[in-house]
């Protein structure tokens, strides 16, 4: 199996498939098919349960579509459901994921739902997250660009409440406040994630509960 990321920061992702290579995708994530492609539509690996949670807690599809080549050669394009970059993570740990961030993945990865706790409701306002299972590449978009930051163990950074996308669970976080009284009231900064290396963070670039504030004053106001 070989892949490309085209088009970013508007990005799809192609794949070239030959016999028998597999790809698991989110419902809907589907751009073009191109060669003798079969496409499959089946809950989550897991059963009825696990597609469930993810369904409802992680905001994730009930149904997956798994894309299989019977000939070498095969096209698959993919791409999210945010304006922004496509990125390519290798897993071969827990991670816990943005719901909403997953486009796809290789066959032996799927997704769980994972309880954050009350003190713990990260990526804005969730309680419940989405986690990998298994091992392989997982492919996730995001809003503006993805970058990497690799912490060594002990060293810490602050996040924005809404700029994660995907976090290795070797770090260790937590939700706290950021500065004084006067900046939660007026800098915008009330809350913050606290992570703790070793991990391996992925962030988006934009916020998009500030996309939707900078768009209200141009909506049309109700009589």
């Amino acid at each position: 199996m070989e892949y490309e990321i085209v088009k970013n920061p508007m990005g799809l992702i192609e794949f070239t498939l030959n016999q028998g290579e597999k790809i698991t995708a989110e419902a809907a994530a589907m751009v073009f098919i191109k060669g003798n492609l079969k496409t499959e539509t089946r809950m989550r690996k897991g059963g009825f349960l696990k597609s469930l949670k993810a369904a409802a807690l992680g905001g994730e599809s009930f149904f997956v579509n798994e894309f299989i080549a019977e000939e070498d050669n095969c096209k698959l394009g993919l791409t999210g459901n945010m304006l922004g970059d496509i990125e390519v993570i290798d897993v071969n740990e827990e991670f816990i994921v943005q719901s909403g961030s997953f486009v796809g993945s290789t066959a032996d990865l799927t997704l769980d739902t994972k309880w954050q706790g009350f003190t713990k409701g990260i990526f804005g306002s969730n309680l419940f997250m989405l986690k990998t299972v298994g091992t392989g590449q997982m492919f996730v978009n995001a809003w503006g660009g993805i970058l990497r930051k690799d912490l060594q163990s002990g060293e810490k950074m602050y996040l924005d409440n809404y700029q994660l996308v995907a976090l290795s669970s070797t770090a260790e976080y937590r939700v706290t406040k950021h500065g004084s009284l006067k900046t939660t009231l007026f800098g915008g900064e009330a809350l913050v994630l606290e992570i703790i290396g070793p991990g391996t963070v992925y962030i988006q670039t934009k916020n998009i509960m500030e996309f939707v504030r900078a768009l209200i004053p141009f909506l049309p106001k109700r009589n």
